[in-house]
């Protein structure tokens, strides 16, 4: 009984020291780092080269990054975060190179789809649906057309279709 009592008061005082510790040593954050990643979708999709929106919006920020970058985010994105950063903006609204001009989305075809499961896994914003071992589909309003589903198909039954 005597060891739980003291285990219990080592725990709490080790518990007051982390809070203490996490208190006075927090990270401070770049606010424009910030403003720039609310901007984002946050799609995770990874089609601008980096693994997430956070780690662009800073090498944006921090290492001059082109802002054209973001598939899913559009033109609405790049004119969004040029206003923000006070970057020349696009001439008449053009859409910039390597932004896609008309929103895509997944489609799944059923008939061919064995439901394993491995789209769903991969789906960074969870816009595909099934349980395993029965047919799934796409919810339209939600994909971002990403493509990361269409690598982890084993039978090709996924398609990419234009809105």
């Amino acid at each position: 009984m005597l060891t739980i009592f003291i285990f219990a008061m080592i725990s709490f005082l080790f518990g007051i020291i982390l809070g203490f510790t996490s208190y006075k040593c927090q990270l401070k954050k770049d606010p424009v780092i910030e403003s720039v990643n609310e901007l984002l979708p946050q799609s995770q999709c990874a089609q601008c080269g980096y693994p997430g929106c956070y780690p662009y919006a800073t090498a944006i920020v921090k290492n001059s990054e082109k802002i054209n970058k973001c598939l899913p985010g559009g033109s609405n994105v790049i004119l969004e975060i040029s206003n923000l950063l006070n970057i020349e903006k696009p001439i008449n609204n053009v859409v910039i190179k390597d932004v896609k001009i008309f929103h895509t989305v997944a489609w799944i075809d059923e008939e061919n789809c064995v439901g394993c499961s491995k789209c769903v896994l991969f789906c960074p914003v969870d816009a595909i649906i099934g349980a395993p071992n029965f047919i799934h589909t796409v919810l339209q309003n939600f994909c971002t057309g990403c493509n990361i589903c269409l690598l982890h198909c084993p039978t090709n039954c996924i398609k990419i279709k234009t809105r």
